[in-house]
């Protein structure tokens, strides 16, 4: 969207200019308000060539000249914006699509790992894909999504690199059972107070395409330890 604005603001700059058809170029700057036009200048085009490098600059000053003289318009007016922001919608989702691209080999270790792992001794599946196994059952109750609950944690990755642990922090942390990622929604209602369960985590229940500062990467599976020590 800033590049969508910052064309704007160029073709509204371009109104503050001489439209004639042969354009005269200054060789210098005279007057404090030549400078300052010129520098608007500068910053609108340095601000153009960073937002939308594939400019066809023939047909922008075309499109300014036409604006200006309100003759030979290609487009209506109602459709200019939606063009613009079609147009970018368009490229963000390619570059989205390349950036992701790069971390498809997250997503097939983590279907390789899953797919070994759930014939692994104790380890069930459910129906969204998410595998857990039970360390130790506990007596109390379960937790229901309406449910605030205390826990401790150990999370990894597929290779066991650690990336949070409130085991490791030494302090329980507490949160409503809706408030986390999917498979681990669906994994604390599945536990009873003093259990600790095992989660192994496909992507899609995990945060997807959406990187997390630090190790976690688009597309990992995770594996959290979990112990429900309260419901509140």
């Amino acid at each position: 969207m800033s590049s969508i604005r910052n064309i704007l603001t160029v073709l509204v700059i371009g109104t503050l200019f001489s439209c004639d058809n042969q354009v005269k170029e200054v060789k210098s700057l005279e007057t404090e308000l030549d400078s300052v036009s010129y520098a608007v200048g500068l910053s609108m085009s340095s601000q153009l060539k960073n937002g939308f490098e594939d400019v066809n600059k023939e047909i922008l000053i075309q499109a300014i000249r036409n604006g200006l003289d309100s003759t030979n318009l290609l487009l209506d007016s109602k459709d200019i914006q939606k063009t613009i922001q079609t147009y970018f919608q368009k490229k963000q989702e390619e570059n989205k699509k390349k950036e992701l691209a790069k971390f498809e080999v997250y997503k097939k270790e983590g279907i390789a790992f899953l797919e070994a792992n759930k014939t692994q001794e104790g380890v069930k599946t459910t129906k969204s894909g998410l595998q857990y196994s039970v360390l130790k059952e506990g007596k109390g109750k379960k937790a229901k999504t309406t449910d605030r609950v205390k826990v401790h944690y150990h999370g990894t990755t597929v290779d066991g690199t650690v990336f949070d642990s409130s085991v490791d922090r030494g302090t329980p942390s507490e949160f409503g059972v809706t408030q986390v990622i999917k498979g681990w929604t669906e994994g604390l209602q599945l536990m009873k107070v003093g259990s600790k369960y095992k989660f192994f985590i496909p992507q899609e229940l995990a945060y997807g395409a959406n990187p997390r500062p630090g190790i976690i990467k688009p597309y990992m599976a995770l594996i959290f330890e979990v112990e429900l020590l309260e419901i509140k």
